[in-house]
């Protein structure tokens, strides 16, 4: 041994990622005061220990292997994965981070709340005293007790909202078909026949990974099939033919032809897939084991070699005769497919918030243990420009993303109606965008360190690879800036989006100059050409009033005079002189 090892950090393990993310807390508190957490502090204390850390590790180290045909040439198209993949995915349907919501009662009416609606309530500011939730009847069963009714009777996708961007710290490749799965159940309603045999199977906690028939299975996920080689996002473009072939239990079925471009997850139990029926682009449940037991014929060509979210299987397919089911009307897939895009969307921001939540904690931990220059990272002015100003954007999105769930658990309400209409395209386009410039600073933080593959803080490597997925997926920035074009069409949206905004009107110059401008520019909107810059713009606005009324006023005040003044420069860490650097970073540390 020629030299001692030292001033080398000891690796973020074995820590609570729920209970030491208090942007995370705050954000839970606004959006539900009295949901209970424990589950989700259970769920942050297994996901931040050595031995799922590890599982994160081999399960992208030992990749998914395709294997066409057995060993006597008989076509089987299965996918193998390491059991590190397995324990990953046994994690999350447990935490019911899948199709586990769509087992809660939906949210019924407030009772006793006669003329009154929790958007009604919005503009009353929380920093005044008065809580919206504090004017709403008690829920029937519920004691007062230390904390707030909640706004809302239930919550059930803000609470999996936040364990899916929790389980992202650890890993996210393995919510792939965990995200289709929750996208996709609800769109099975509109075959009342499937919906009745697999629904119980698609919101059971239990992960069965066996190729077998649904009904001999605890559990089952499901995965989609859009694009394809010649259309890409232009779904109306695929040309995969569906042939009509009887029916039976589960009504019109259909025999397909054609291909799929991005087949994610292919072990999945079964899909919703596009093809051309006689009357139009339509939409079809395709299983990979037949009612009779036998395979169904999805042919995988080849797994796709991506950048990032390796422990993920995507391939290529082909369907050669392959049986189907139609799912809602013929010649209504599109918008068939976009109610279940929404789904998915939402989880993209989830995703890049928890992958953000993730960088940061791994460089705070870095620099408040690595010496340079005679002290601690964390106390060099520079490096604590950078860490606060990457522990603002990190709460901001996760105070979006939060915010964005809420709105799935009150569909009754017009006024959340609304907003995830408006904040679905604005979160999915503005906070995966920023992703991959937070990944290389925060991984800049770490030095050399940080650019290596192995080790505990060789996951910058992988959150980085991971970075770009979710703004590509489900729909690249252009399509989420036309998409809120689509939403701002509604008559109500510059109403709402006013409305979303009216608790922070007053607490400051900038906030207020832009929320005024924003209607004007929502309705005088004509041209694409500009629409990027409208996100953003609403996107910023949006989380400032989330953190008026969510965070320290060090937070909001920084984040408005970086965002919205133009204090700060075109990189991260050119926060201006007066903001209040010990406090954003002692908020932000994962300990």
């Amino acid at each position: 041994m020629t030299h001692e090892v030292f001033n080398q950090p000891t690796p973020l393990v074995d820590y609570n990622l729920f209970d030491t993310n208090q942007g995370l807390l705050d954000a839970l508190k606004f959006n539900a005061p009295s949901l209970a957490t424990a589950e989700l502090s259970a769920l942050g204390e297994r996901l931040g220990s050595a031995d799922m850390q590890t599982h994160a590790r081999l399960a992208n180290t030992h990749t998914p292997q395709l294997h066409s045909h057995d060993r006597f040439g008989r076509r089987v198209d299965q996918v193998e994965f390491h059991p590190s993949y397995h324990a990953l995915m046994s994690l999350a349907t447990s935490a019911g981070l899948h199709g586990t919501p769509w087992g809660s009662p939906h949210p019924s009416p407030l009772p006793g709340g006669e003329g009154i609606t929790p958007s009604a309530l919005l503009p009353l500011r929380r920093r005044e005293g008065i809580t919206p939730s504090a004017l709403l009847p008690l829920p029937l069963g519920e004691g007062r007790g230390e904390g707030s009714p909640r706004l809302f009777p239930s919550s059930p996708h803000l609470l999996r909202a936040a364990g899916f961007m929790l389980f992202t710290e650890l890993e996210p490749s393995t919510l792939c078909p965990i995200s289709m799965t929750y996208a996709v159940t609800p769109a099975l309603r509109s075959n009342a026949a499937i919906h009745a045999d697999w629904a119980p199977k698609l919101t059971s906690r239990a992960y069965d990974p066996a190729l077998k028939l649904f009904s001999e299975k605890t559990g089952v996920t499901m995965g989609m099939g859009m694009t394809e080689k010649q259309g890409g996002s232009d779904v109306r473009a695929n040309t995969t033919q569906a042939t009509a072939d009887g029916s039976d239990a589960w009504g019109q079925r259909f025999r397909l032809t054609g291909h799929k471009w991005f087949f994610s997850a292919p072990m999945c139990d079964a899909f919703l897939v596009l093809a051309q029926a006689p009357t139009g682009l339509s939409c079809f449940f395709l299983p990979r084991v037949l009612p009779d037991g036998t395979l169904n014929a999805i042919r995988i060509q080849r797994l796709k070699d991506k950048l990032g979210n390796k422990a993920n299987a995507s391939s290529e397919v082909e369907f050669e005769g392959t049986t189907a089911w139609l799912v809602g009307e013929e010649g209504r897939g599109v918008p068939q497919i976009l109610e279940m895009g929404t789904m998915t969307r939402l989880d993209c921001a989830l995703g890049t918030s928890g992958l953000m939540r993730q960088a940061l904690s791994i460089a705070l931990n870095h620099c408040a243990q690595r010496q340079a220059f005679g002290k601690a990272l964390i106390e060099q002015p520079l490096m604590r420009n950078v860490l606060a100003d990457l522990a603002l954007e990190s709460e901001a999105a996760t105070a979006l993303s939060m915010r964005l769930a809420r709105a799935f658990d009150n569909s009754t309400d017009a006024h959340e109606q609304a907003m995830a209409r408006l904040l679905t395209p604005v979160a999915k386009f503005w906070i995966c965008k920023r992703g991959s410039h937070f990944a290389q600073e925060a991984m800049e933080c770490l030095g050399g360190n940080g650019y290596v593959e192995e080790g505990g803080e060789g996951i910058m490597a992988r959150i980085y690879r991971e970075m770009p997925l979710n703004s590509i997926w489900e729909g690249a920035g252009n399509i989420m800036a036309l998409d809120l074009l689509r939403a701002l069409c509604k008559a109500d949206a510059a109403a709402a989006l006013s409305l979303e905004l009216a608790p922070a009107k007053g607490a400051h110059p900038e906030l207020d100059r832009l929320a005024a401008a924003l209607p004007t520019r929502v309705e005088e909107m004509a041209t694409e050409i500009e629409a990027r810059r409208l996100a953003q713009d609403v996107a910023l606005a949006v989380q400032a009033a989330l953190l008026y009324q969510s965070a320290p006023t060090a937070v909001f005040s920084a984040f408005c005079d970086s965002r919205l003044v133009g204090n700060w420069g075109q990189a991260f860490g050119t926060l201006g002189a007066g903001t209040d650097f010990d406090a954003l970073i002692a908020r932000a540390m994962p300990h």
